[in-house]
C-alpha cells in the first residue's frame, strides 16, 4: 500500500485504502462521495472542515 500524504486527493486515498473512510467520517468529513472530494486534497478538506491535518494524519497512519 502506498503511503498516504496530505497532498493526495480524498478520492486517491479511498481508492488506495478504503479502510481510511471511517477515520475521515469520524473526523467530520461526511461527504466522502461528493464530487469535490474527488479533486480536493486531504489538507484542503481538513481546512474546510476545521480539522487539524497533523492530528488527522496521525490517525490515518495508525491504520
Amino acid at each position: 500500500m502506498a503511503d498516504i500524504t496530505k497532498d493526495m486527493t480524498i478520492g486517491e486515498i479511498l481508492r488506495s485504502n478504503p479502510d481510511i473512510a471511517p477515520v475521515l467520517m469520524e473526523a467530520g468529513m461526511h461527504c466522502l462521495g461528493c464530487p469535490a472530494s474527488q479533486a480536493e486534497s486531504l489538507e484542503e478538506a481538513a481546512m474546510v472542515h476545521g480539522i487539524d491535518i497533523d492530528t488527522l494524519m496521525e490517525k490515518i497512519k495508525a491504520i
